[in-house]
């Protein structure tokens, strides 16, 4: 085993995946420019020192010409990893992820695949209103996409070895908090997720999720950022006596929902925390699917504990109010006893 932060992982696994696959390749902004960071979270860091400037493109300033030549790729049979600064420009990016990647394998029968990987940070980190949006839910509302949220480096390198070798596009989302707090491009307010990572081949399904605390009492769903703000509550919540299970889903498409629904069937409450604005959100979807599928196991309303339905705010103490904490889902969960 190896001790590794989140961007450490992500890293090792784009390592052993071009090793094994001379198919697979990175394409980015600042990606492997000599005396970079190794993009905007280091992830690519020494990368092209290996592989070189032919697998390790750097591009202009253009997220339209990164998923057009990403996906024109996958589609002649290479297998590229796409990196994008901040998971807000992939708006820029919509109509090919959404029109041509995500419908080409249903429109052609299945005669082409788009093996695509698009990696996009998100989560707000002081930034203002365009570079710090949490985007998870748009593309889970898109068939043909799969969508996968690694919270821990063994997580992390797992899920993107499998996302390279699906055959669908991916998109893989990783919160700037989480990447590390060490490091030129440490975040202020990082936290330092080092996980052990096994040195051996591993991967983590898509489509999986875990349980990352038991407990009896209250389920809270919650994924990147949120599952450790969720473990936080969790542990609040013992000391008066309320034992909450806490899972990480992993994979938002497919989701893992079975995971979700045993846990509700269990403790008879459920509480959804994720850093995206209310309405329309990943939370809401959760819970649609618990009631129509675990009602009568229900002992008290669905909680969502999500960001107000306003743009991210610049300004560090409106950013604290805005983005949910451990005490926003500690009076969710009370107000269900």
């Amino acid at each position: 085993m190896a001790r590794m932060s989140i961007a450490e992982a992500l890293r090792q696994a784009i390592r052993e995946e071009m090793r094994r696959d001379e198919r697979v390749f990175c394409i980015g902004e600042d990606i492997g420019i000599e005396g970079g960071f190794g993009g905007a979270f280091t992830v690519t860091l020494g990368l092209s020192d290996e592989f070189g400037h032919e697998r390790i493109l750097d591009t202009p300033v253009s997220e339209t010409a990164i998923a057009g030549v990403a996906i024109g790729a996958a589609l002649a049979g290479m297998r590229p990893i796409a990196d994008v600064q901040y998971g807000d420009f992939l708006f820029c990016m919509m109509d090919q992820l959404a029109n041509q990647a995500a419908k080409l394998r249903y429109m052609s029968g299945g005669q082409v695949s788009v093996p695509l990987v698009m990696r996009a940070p998100v989560g707000a980190t002081a930034r203002g209103a365009q570079h710090a949006q949490s985007l998870e839910a748009f593309f889970c509302h898109i068939p043909g996409l799969k969508v996968v949220a690694p919270a821990t480096a063994y997580d992390a390198k797992g899920l993107l070895k499998s996302a390279v070798r699906d055959d669908n596009p991916v998109i893989v989302f990783e919160h700037k908090l989480l990447y590390g707090s060490k490091g030129p491009r440490s975040e202020r307010g990082a936290l330092s997720p080092i996980g052990e990572v096994p040195e051996e081949e591993y991967l983590v399904p898509i489509g999986q999720g875990i349980v990352r605390r038991e407990g009896k009492d209250v389920t809270i769903v919650a994924k990147l950022l949120m599952m450790y703000r969720a473990l936080a509550a969790a542990d609040i919540l013992a000391e008066q006596g309320i034992e909450a299970e806490v899972i990480d889903p992993r994979t938002l498409v497919p989701l893992d929902k079975e995971l979700i629904l045993a846990s509700v069937r269990k403790t008879g409450r459920l509480v959804i925390a994720e850093e995206d604005n209310l309405t329309g959100g990943w939370a809401a979807e959760i819970a649609a699917i618990v009631a129509d599928e675990a009602f009568i196991w229900l002992d008290a309303p669905i909680k969502r504990v999500s960001a107000p339905d306003v743009p991210p705010p610049f300004a560090p103490l409106l950013e604290r109010e805005y983005v949910p904490n451990e005490e926003k889902i500690v009076a969710a969960v009370l107000s269900l006893f």
